[in-house]
Protein backbone atom coordinates (compact mmCIF):
# COMPACT_ATOMS: atom_id res chain seq x y z
CA UNK A 1 0.00 0.00 0.00
CA UNK A 2 1.20 3.49 -1.08
CA UNK A 3 0.09 5.97 1.65
CA UNK A 4 1.31 9.77 1.52
CA UNK A 5 1.28 12.61 4.41
CA UNK A 6 1.65 16.07 3.31
CA UNK A 7 1.95 19.03 5.24
CA UNK A 8 1.18 22.50 4.23
CA UNK A 9 1.35 26.05 6.08
CA UNK A 10 -0.42 29.58 4.70
CA UNK A 11 -0.28 32.94 6.11
CA UNK A 12 -1.90 36.31 5.06
CA UNK A 13 -2.17 39.89 6.43
CA UNK A 14 -4.87 40.73 7.45
CA UNK A 15 -6.66 44.20 6.35
CA UNK A 16 -9.40 46.57 6.39
CA UNK A 17 -12.25 46.63 3.89
CA UNK A 18 -11.47 43.41 2.23
CA UNK A 19 -13.67 40.20 2.28
CA UNK A 20 -12.68 37.30 5.21
CA UNK A 21 -12.94 33.88 2.91
CA UNK A 22 -12.27 31.11 4.67
CA UNK A 23 -12.38 27.48 4.16
CA UNK A 24 -14.24 28.25 0.90
CA UNK A 25 -16.77 30.84 2.29
CA UNK A 26 -17.29 34.08 3.23
CA UNK A 27 -16.93 35.12 6.89
CA UNK A 28 -18.73 38.44 8.25
CA UNK A 29 -15.59 40.27 9.78
CA UNK A 30 -14.07 43.79 9.82
CA UNK A 31 -11.03 42.92 8.37
CA UNK A 32 -10.34 40.08 5.20
CA UNK A 33 -6.96 38.47 3.77
CA UNK A 34 -4.62 40.47 1.83
CA UNK A 35 -2.91 38.25 -1.20
CA UNK A 36 -3.15 37.72 -4.98
CA UNK A 37 -5.91 35.56 -4.77
CA UNK A 38 -9.13 35.63 -2.61
CA UNK A 39 -6.45 34.41 0.20
CA UNK A 40 -8.44 31.71 1.41
CA UNK A 41 -5.66 30.79 4.12
CA UNK A 42 -6.85 27.35 4.63
CA UNK A 43 -7.56 26.47 1.67
CA UNK A 44 -3.79 26.82 0.48
CA UNK A 45 -2.69 25.11 3.21
CA UNK A 46 -4.93 22.19 2.02
CA UNK A 47 -3.38 22.73 -1.22
CA UNK A 48 0.39 22.69 0.15
CA UNK A 49 -0.41 19.78 2.00
CA UNK A 50 -1.96 17.90 -0.91
CA UNK A 51 0.64 18.90 -3.45
CA UNK A 52 3.37 17.90 -0.83
CA UNK A 53 2.09 14.74 -0.30
CA UNK A 54 2.22 13.61 -3.91
CA UNK A 55 5.78 15.39 -4.27
CA UNK A 56 4.38 18.05 -7.04
CA UNK A 57 5.96 20.74 -5.51
CA UNK A 58 3.90 23.39 -3.76
CA UNK A 59 0.69 26.16 -4.46
CA UNK A 60 3.10 29.10 -6.10
CA UNK A 61 4.98 26.67 -8.47
CA UNK A 62 1.22 25.81 -10.24
CA UNK A 63 -0.27 29.18 -9.38
CA UNK A 64 1.86 31.88 -9.57
CA UNK A 65 0.92 34.95 -7.55
CA UNK A 66 2.55 37.43 -10.25
CA UNK A 67 -0.19 35.48 -13.38
CA UNK A 68 -2.82 37.67 -13.71
CA UNK A 69 -5.14 34.61 -14.34
CA UNK A 70 -5.27 33.88 -10.70
CA UNK A 71 -5.84 37.45 -9.59
CA UNK A 72 -9.07 37.33 -7.15
CA UNK A 73 -9.62 34.17 -8.15
CA UNK A 74 -12.17 31.93 -6.19
CA UNK A 75 -9.58 29.58 -4.02
CA UNK A 76 -11.98 26.75 -4.39
CA UNK A 77 -10.72 26.37 -7.82
CA UNK A 78 -7.46 26.11 -6.96
CA UNK A 79 -8.36 23.37 -4.80
CA UNK A 80 -10.26 21.20 -7.35
CA UNK A 81 -7.51 21.75 -10.16
CA UNK A 82 -4.68 20.78 -7.19
CA UNK A 83 -7.33 17.41 -6.71
CA UNK A 84 -7.69 16.63 -10.53
CA UNK A 85 -3.00 16.67 -10.14
CA UNK A 86 -3.20 14.49 -7.49
CA UNK A 87 -5.58 12.06 -9.23
CA UNK A 88 -3.63 11.80 -12.37
CA UNK A 89 -1.36 10.65 -10.10
CA UNK A 90 -3.69 7.52 -8.53
CA UNK A 91 -4.04 9.53 -5.21
CA UNK A 92 -6.83 9.67 -3.05
CA UNK A 93 -7.46 11.72 -0.42
CA UNK A 94 -7.97 9.73 3.24
CA UNK A 95 -8.51 12.77 5.56
CA UNK A 96 -7.11 16.28 6.36
CA UNK A 97 -6.43 17.65 9.68
CA UNK A 98 -6.31 21.47 9.76
CA UNK A 99 -6.16 24.48 11.84
CA UNK A 100 -6.47 27.74 11.72
CA UNK A 101 -4.81 30.29 14.12
CA UNK A 102 -6.38 33.91 14.58
CA UNK A 103 -7.63 35.88 17.19
CA UNK A 104 -11.17 36.98 15.69
CA UNK A 105 -13.55 36.11 14.41
CA UNK A 106 -15.00 33.05 15.88
CA UNK A 107 -15.15 30.48 13.23
CA UNK A 108 -16.67 27.81 15.76
CA UNK A 109 -20.23 29.18 14.20
CA UNK A 110 -18.91 28.51 10.46
CA UNK A 111 -17.10 24.83 10.32
CA UNK A 112 -19.81 22.99 9.58
CA UNK A 113 -20.27 24.40 6.34
CA UNK A 114 -16.74 25.20 5.80
CA UNK A 115 -16.14 21.58 6.10
CA UNK A 116 -19.16 21.00 3.32
CA UNK A 117 -17.74 23.21 1.04
CA UNK A 118 -14.46 21.49 0.87
CA UNK A 119 -15.88 18.15 1.26
CA UNK A 120 -17.84 19.12 -2.43
CA UNK A 121 -15.05 20.28 -4.08
CA UNK A 122 -12.75 17.67 -3.09
CA UNK A 123 -15.70 14.73 -3.81
CA UNK A 124 -15.11 13.44 -0.22
CA UNK A 125 -17.25 12.80 2.77
CA UNK A 126 -17.06 15.47 5.31
CA UNK A 127 -16.16 13.12 8.25
CA UNK A 128 -12.41 13.34 6.48
CA UNK A 129 -11.72 16.80 6.54
CA UNK A 130 -11.33 18.35 10.58
CA UNK A 131 -11.10 22.08 10.76
CA UNK A 132 -9.68 23.14 14.46
CA UNK A 133 -8.70 26.79 15.56
CA UNK A 134 -6.75 28.72 18.11
CA UNK A 135 -6.85 32.16 18.83
CA UNK A 136 -2.69 31.98 19.90
CA UNK A 137 -4.33 33.68 23.46
CA UNK A 138 -3.69 36.78 21.51
CA UNK A 139 0.36 36.68 21.44
CA UNK A 140 2.44 36.77 17.71
CA UNK A 141 0.76 38.72 14.46
CA UNK A 142 -2.31 36.91 14.74
CA UNK A 143 -3.34 37.61 18.60
CA UNK A 144 -2.55 41.17 17.19
CA UNK A 145 -5.01 40.59 14.42
CA UNK A 146 -2.51 41.66 11.94
CA UNK A 147 -2.82 38.40 9.92
CA UNK A 148 -4.27 34.82 9.73
CA UNK A 149 -2.52 31.43 9.65
CA UNK A 150 -3.54 27.97 8.68
CA UNK A 151 -1.88 24.54 9.27
CA UNK A 152 -2.98 21.32 7.22
CA UNK A 153 -1.99 17.72 6.95
CA UNK A 154 -3.24 15.46 4.73
CA UNK A 155 -2.75 11.28 3.69
CA UNK A 156 -2.94 10.22 0.44
CA UNK A 157 -3.49 6.65 -0.51
CA UNK A 158 -2.28 5.69 -4.34
CA UNK A 159 -5.51 3.99 -5.71
CA UNK A 160 -5.05 0.32 -6.97
CA UNK A 161 -4.47 -0.03 -10.79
Amino acid sequence: MDIRVGFGYDVHRLESGRDFILGGIKIPHHKGALGHSDADVLIHAICDALLGAANLQDIGAHFSDTDPAYKNIDSKILLAKVLALISDKGFAINNIDSTVALQSPKIAPHLAEMKKVLAQTLNIDTERISIKASTTEKLGFEGREEGVSAYAVVLLVRQAH
